[in-house]
């Protein structure tokens, strides 16, 4: 997939849904007090993802909000406010790169016509594991492409499903454009 249809593919989602980047000091605890801060003050998180950085003493946390349970300026706020915070950002989405891996279990044999068109149309799309008439299948892309192969492996039978959340980094291409200009 092309970086176009990256930001075609974003441009789909609800208005309301924001990505917040928000690196911290890699210590016990810190992780449950943005959480909690979240669940205090009403705030509902649509997915959280967190690992360390190439710096071990930080971690980054990617926190996808909707911005309608509370305004975003008072979530960088309070984000700010605590202490083990250094940074958050509000990533634009068409300026970042998004991604998050899903994994469905499928009624299916890893045969099945239906599944092997719908893989296909999915450059990326794997077979994990069959057996027992059911197959895993792995993808990693855009959220929007997520959603979509998760449709159209509802059209066949999921089973199960679990997906990361989303993960995001401001593009190379602007912070390059922008460091050639300076």
């Amino acid at each position: 997939m092309t970086s176009a249809d990256s930001v075609v593919a974003r441009s789909s989602e609800p208005a309301s849904l924001h990505v917040l980047t928000v690196l911290v000091q890699n210590r016990f605890g810190v992780l449950a007090r943005v959480a909690g801060l979240f669940s205090r003050r009403g705030f509902n998180i649509y997915s959280l993802a967190v690992a360390p950085t190439q710096d071990d003493s930080l971690s980054r946390i990617t926190i996808v909000v909707d911005a309608r349970s509370a305004p975003l300026e008072q979530v960088h706020k309070q984000l700010n406010k605590l202490i083990n915070v250094i940074t958050v950002r509000q990533l634009d989405p068409t300026n970042s790169v998004e991604r998050e891996l899903g994994l469905f279990t499928v009624t299916a044999a890893a045969d099945d016509p239906r599944l092997v068109a719908s893989l296909e149309d999915f450059g990326g799309a794997e077979i994990l594991e069959t057996g027992g008439g059911s197959v895993i299948v792995s993808f990693s892309g855009a959220p929007t492409r997520v959603d979509v192969l998760e449709d159209t492996l509802e059209q066949i039978g999921i089973t199960e499903i679990q997906r990361t959340g989303r993960i995001a980094l401001t593009s190379v291409t602007d912070a390059t454009e922008e460091s050639d200009q300076s």
